[in-house]
């Protein structure tokens, strides 16, 4: 048996190629949109992808199974629990088997048995893994959002992302049996999850890349615990905020994502062709800065939205960036490599509609020359002394879990994927923008640049730098 797991960081996503060696088929599980480095693994190993299947409908990244059926013909199989509202839309067109609790998938010698484990998502399966001329018995579990290292999926998404009212509590106790039947298996088995550390779809995931059944009885806490109220409880105690483009993502993965095929290289746009454009207010097209946030406080085209490329740079874009715009990419010296990372990025969370990018000191210059006023963002230290006396009201841009955790006195609570939607409760005359450590307020000052708040100062340092700054003063508490 061939084994591999494909890990995303910035999505902190697991997907898996196992093949039968002695037959040459193979399988892959919750695949990204990209389908070239399971084809090119599969490859270099002699083996060919007959069949590629998904854990759940994904919230957080567009689902690769279509994408692979289209560029190999792989067999597509797909949940058919749930109920009918949890039903992939597309799955009669494109010929896909529907699987249910019970049934087994064979690639080559390779036997999966699927179970049906519900909570996280209403159609969640997971896959036991066998590889049968061994004659052991089942080797390892793919659990997708189902069981973490360390933690379980969040049983919260549907009614916070999706907007599906009272299903928390119900999806909890249903996760809570369904991990009652995941206690039954041997403690032996591998567990290879769909998420780890830094994933939107639990609160504690560990680092490690796999873990067995029989160390997660142990040492997660989900799994370990054994009363139904305790576990309703502490499974939905603290869950952060979900990116508000998971329900987009929801709906994408359900009705089926446009196949890319192979995709051509991104233009560089003419800068004053860009210029122009952004002139005549085309309301349509977003400009998205790559560079370091300074860089972009010092000079850049007004109504540029500041999102420096890395690790929750999707996030953020997929956060406030509506879906049915254009999106316009500006970089920092280095360019093509740095678009073409962000691109890829931006189509794993659907946004397809990347149509151009500029290098950033050739558009202001350009910018500049047809009469234009860079925009500049100011930046002050948080413990400043108009913050200090109060002269300078203060928005904190961070998630709920750490606003209650502590905040600044007086300070107006406002988290950055909702300020759009919320500018009017903003503080009138200038004001200062803070986060935890400086990025989150980076961002947020820019959007509100971009909404017309120019007034709007970035507290550089965030709510790390207070106490340092100003040791005798207590944050408040919730």
């Amino acid at each position: 048996m061939f084994f591999k797991q494909f890990y995303d960081q910035p999505l902190a996503q697991a997907s898996y190629l196992i093949g039968c060696q002695a037959t040459g088929e193979a399988i892959v599980v919750d695949p990204l949109r990209d389908p070239a480095p399971y084809l090119l693994a599969a490859k270099a190993e002699g083996l060919r992808i007959t069949h590629v299947t998904e854990t759940h409908i994904h919230a957080d990244f567009v689902s690769g199974a279509r994408e692979l059926h289209a560029a190999c013909g792989a067999r597509l199989l797909l949940s058919a629990e749930g109920g009918p509202e949890w039903q992939y839309a597309f799955a009669a067109a494109d010929g896909a088997t529907l699987l249910h609790d019970g049934d087994h998938i064979m690639v080559g010698n390779i036997r999966l048995d699927v179970w049906h484990t519900p909570g996280h998502t209403p159609e969640h399966l997971s896959f036991i893994v066998t590889d049968t001329p061994r004659g052991a018995g089942p080797m390892g579990i793919l659990t997708g959002d189902f069981v973490f290292v360390g933690d379980v999926g969040r049983p919260d998404l549907l009614e916070k992302a999706a907007g599906i009212a009272n299903t928390m509590e119900a999806g909890a106790r249903t996760l809570f049996r369904s991990l009652q039947r995941f206690r039954t298996l041997p403690d032996h088995l591998q567990l290879w999850p769909g998420h780890g550390a830094g994933s939107a779809c639990g609160k504690a995931l560990g680092a490690v890349p796999s873990s067995t059944v029989g160390y997660e009885k142990l040492a997660n806490w989900g799994v370990a615990t054994t009363s139904e109220g305790e576990f309703v409880q502490m499974v939905l105690e603290g869950q952060p905020e979900p990116p508000r483009y998971f329900a987009e993502m929801k709906r994408i993965n359900r009705d089926g994502a446009p196949i890319l095929g192979t995709l051509a290289p991104l233009p560089q746009s003419e800068p004053s062709a860009l210029v122009r454009r952004l002139q005549h207010g085309s309301e349509r097209a977003w400009v998205i800065d790559l560079r370091p946030a300074r860089a972009f406080a010092e000079a850049h085209v007004p109504g540029s939205l500041s999102i420096p490329y890395g690790r929750s740079f999707s996030t953020w874009v997929g956060s406030i960036v509506p879906y049915d715009v254009d999106v316009l990419l500006v970089a920092p010296p280095e360019g093509a490599a740095l678009v073409a990372s962000a691109r890829a990025d931006l189509l794993r969370i659907g946004m397809d509609r990347v149509t151009g990018w500029a290098l950033a000191d050739a558009l202001v210059a350009a910018f500049t020359a047809a009469g234009g006023q860079p925009g500049r963002i100011e930046w002050r230290p948080i413990a400043s002394a108009a913050v200090r006396d109060g002269t300078l009201p203060v928005v904190d841009v961070r998630g709920r879990s750490e606003w209650l955790a502590g905040h600044l006195p007086a300070a107006r609570h406002i988290p950055l994927g909702e300020l759009a939607a919320r500018v009017d409760e903003l503080p009138a005359g200038p004001f200062g923008v803070h986060c935890q450590s400086g990025g989150r307020s980076a961002i947020a000052t820019s959007l509100l640049h971009r909404l017309g708040r120019t007034d709007a100062v970035n507290l550089e340092g965030g709510y790390l730098a207070w106490p340092a700054a100003l040791p005798d003063e207590r944050p408040t508490t919730v």
